[in-house]
């Protein structure tokens, strides 16, 4: 595509093509200036043949149908001329009126036809043969389309795109300008990809007070969410205050004031932690996932196991005679451990041994029952659990089956999952709401083994569950730090541990799996990194650049950031010149947040595999599945080439490449470098300084968490280890 933007004007000829889901089109445009029609593309939910249209957008050549014009923003106007009056109610423009009605209608009223369906629609029971229901069908489809096209017409001019602008029209139809005026925050609140500030000036526009109760609970409501989206569940009153008054430019006291009646009213919560802390300010349904955490944890140490005793000593011998394996005292101790507790916690790093332990369980426990179910909460994660325990595993979400009709999980307390033994692997992954509805999915009778290793970076998601269920005693928990002697050769795993203990790596390109290439200034690290992903590592090692290379980056802007060098890698490894979006056929794709409907989740990473412009659709093949993207959805998805380190838990790749600069020193943290480390199954290479790698292995709280799960859990079960 075209980077000059351009504006283009005419009548809509005909329309090639229109999706009634996604409103892409491709119609034909007669401008005044052109010799021939103009083929016009985007997302055009309103357009009717013979509307004059006003398009802004860019040129650019498809492979298949040669240049079109990409429309970005169109804005629609009515034909005063009778011919195109006719031509354009006969169109479909007004359901009820075909071609017969249309020329009866323009005879009657001529270039005057539009005025009097705004101001006189009852003159339609004027044309003969109408009939009263049919102007009334026709009175009624007129209403409701001006108010669509209003709609787009003040969404347009205060920036909103015409895909967010369909959003909105889905979800709130005809009625979207009332919503909108009785309270804009809604957008904010239901509206994904609208914020708070979008939203609050729109409030402006429409003249609502910027002290009025309306914006000031939207805006609470609004800032603990995003806190959340930066992992808290909660946060102290004092620091919340500071910074909504600076946000809202309002008096302190006034927020104060309506965090109370949001207390009273049950939308927020406000407590203390402990005895000594300062008052705390969380919303409602997240203080009610940690509690629900707790509880249910609670309800499963209490409750006896179903499954018969088993002399331990034995059975971890004969495990280690049926699987080959010398276990060692700390394996033996994490292996007795949740065959004997209810819940039990497994942590430790890479190459300590959690895999043989997992496989040992369920080895055991598959002698005393055929229920047993492994999960991890993404498809990859699931993938390797199965290769690591030799078990049937999922991922979270697709045990619990979330039903689009209800909104919610099949599986829940009143229809729990049917196990005895329940295994959950990267539990560092869970967040605070995924965690409530499993444990609340879990059978009294079940044994829960939680596996995860707690140096990770926490959830994507709000919460610190592992830590806080780990640093609660309430849960018995085995951590494993000794490195196994085949793990020992590996640098990479060498090198994961000293970071993990504020160590500066090995960084000496001596031998291995692991290695440094010192470069200082961005343009320079960049350079590097795309040199080694699209030829030396690959000439060198034998890894595929799409699938088995990735590179994870700790910033999203800058030279050597996540955008960047996505949009490097795509030029080089991608097909075709008509996008979708920013879309390219074989493109490698992440998932922004989670789709239930369409069954894919945050973090899930794919490649496009069909990019179709006649539809404006684009066809994304994941682990196990192929699934539609359309204009309505298409901000879910961005470009993998390189993703950020939280996006990528859960995930190994045989090869990592990871830019590091001092840049990105405010996003450095011993936990990120650790994390991304650890991404890499066999080779890891780190592209940039040493001080910026010296920044993150020394900072080490820079993922500070405000939670009440720990809380919970010591209220709910005691101080002390069950």
């Amino acid at each position: 595509m075209g980077t000059d933007e351009e504006t283009i004007t005419g009548e809509v000829l005909r329309l090639t093509y229109q999706d009634p889901t996604s409103a892409f089109t491709v119609a034909k445009l007669l401008t005044p200036k052109a010799s021939r029609e103009v083929a016009i593309v985007g997302y055009m939910p309103m357009i009717q043949v013979g509307q004059q249209v006003r398009c802004t957008g860019s040129w650019m050549i498809d492979p298949k149908h040669g240049k079109q014009f990409s429309v970005q923003k169109v804005s629609y106007e009515l034909p005063t001329d009778p011919s195109s009056i006719q031509r354009l109610i006969a169109s479909g423009f007004l359901k009820g009126i075909g071609p017969v009605f249309a020329e009866r209608i323009v005879q009657r009223f001529g270039k005057q036809t539009f005025s009097i369906l705004d101001q006189e629609p009852e003159r339609l029971y004027e044309i003969q043969g109408l009939g009263k229901r049919r102007a009334d069908e026709i009175i009624e489809c007129w209403k409701s389309r001006t108010e669509q096209q209003e709609l787009f017409v003040i969404l347009c001019d205060w920036g909103i795109s015409q895909s967010m602008a369909l959003k909105i029209l889905k979800k709130w139809g005809s009625n979207a300008i009332q919503v909108i005026k009785k309270n804009p925050y809604q957008l904010a609140k239901e509206i994904h990809g609208i914020g708070f500030r979008v939203a609050d000036a729109i409030a402006e526009r429409l003249g609502i007070d910027p002290q009025s109760d309306v914006r000031v609970d939207a805006a609470i409501e609004y800032f603990l969410w995003e806190m959340s989206v930066e992992g808290h569940t909660c946060v102290p009153v004092e620091q919340f205050l500071i910074k909504a008054e600076e946000r809202l430019a309002i008096p302190s006291s006034l927020i104060q004031q309506r965090i109370t009646e949001g207390f009273k009213r049950g939308d927020l919560v406000l407590f203390s932690p402990t005895v000594e802390a300062v008052l705390h300010l969380a919303l409602k349904k997240l203080f009610s996932c940690e509690r629900s955490i707790a509880l249910n944890l609670h309800r499963l140490l209490k409750n006896a196991c179903h499954l018969r005793d088993v002399d331990i000593e034995k059975a971890i011998v004969w495990a280690g005679e049926t699987l080959h394996i010398q276990f060692a005292e700390k394996q033996k101790e994490a292996i007795a451990a949740a065959l004997k507790n209810k819940v039990t916690i497994l942590t430790g790093g890479p190459g300590t041994g959690k895999s043989t332990i997992t496989r040992a369980i369920v080895t055991i426990l598959s002698k005393l029952t055929k229920h047993i179910v492994t999960v991890a909460p993404t498809g990859r994660a699931a993938k390797r659990l199965q290769e690591m325990a030799g078990h049937y595993s999922q991922t979270i979400h697709r045990l619990l089956k979330f039903n689009p009709s209800s909104g919610a999980f099949d599986h829940n307390a009143s229809n729990p999952i049917l196990c005895d033994l329940l295994i959950v692997d990267e539990v560092s992954m869970v967040d605070t709401h995924l965690a409530h509805c499993l444990f609340e999915a879990v059978p009294s009778h079940a044994r829960v083994l939680l596996v995860g290793d707690v140096d990770q970076l926490p959830s994507i998601g709000p919460g610190s569950v592992l830590k806080d269920l780990i640093e609660s005693t309430a849960i018995p928990t085995v951590r494993l730090t000794e490195i196994f002697r085949q793990a020992r050769h590996s640098k990479i795993i060498e090198n994961a541990h000293r970071i993990n203990r504020g160590e500066m790596p090995f960084l000496k390109n001596d031998r291995g799996d692991f290695f440094f290439f010192s470069a200082t200034e961005p343009r320079d690290i960049r350079t590097c990194l795309l040199d080694l992903v699209t030829k030396r590592i690959p000439e060198k090692f034998g890894f595929d650049p799409r699938k088995e290379i990735q590179v994870l980056a700790p910033m999203r802007r800058g030279e050597c950031g996540i955008e960047q060098i996505n949009m490097d890698l795509q030029t080089f490894f991608s097909q075709g010149t008509g996008k979708i979006g920013s879309l390219l056929l074989n493109d490698k794709v992440i998932q922004l947040r989670n789709n239930y409907q369409k069954d894919v989740y945050n973090g899930d990473i794919g490649f496009v595999r069909e990019v179709n412009a006649e539809t404006g659709t684009v066809c994304v093949e994941f682990d196990d599945s192929h699934v539609i993207y359309d204009g309505a959805d298409l901000d879910e998805l961005s470009l993998a080439w390189a993703v950020s380190v939280h996006k990528y838990q859960g995930s190994e790749c045989p090869c990592v490449v990871i830019p590091i600069h001092t840049q990105h020193f405010k996003l450095l943290n011993r936990k990120l470098l650790y994390t991304a480390v650890t991404r890499g199954k066999k080779l890891v290479i780190l592209c940039g300084s040493t001080k910026a790698i010296a920044i993150a292995v020394h900072q080490e709280n820079a993922d500070l968490r405000w939670t009440n799960l720990q809380t919970a859990m010591r209220s709910i079960h005691g101080r002390s280890s069950v």
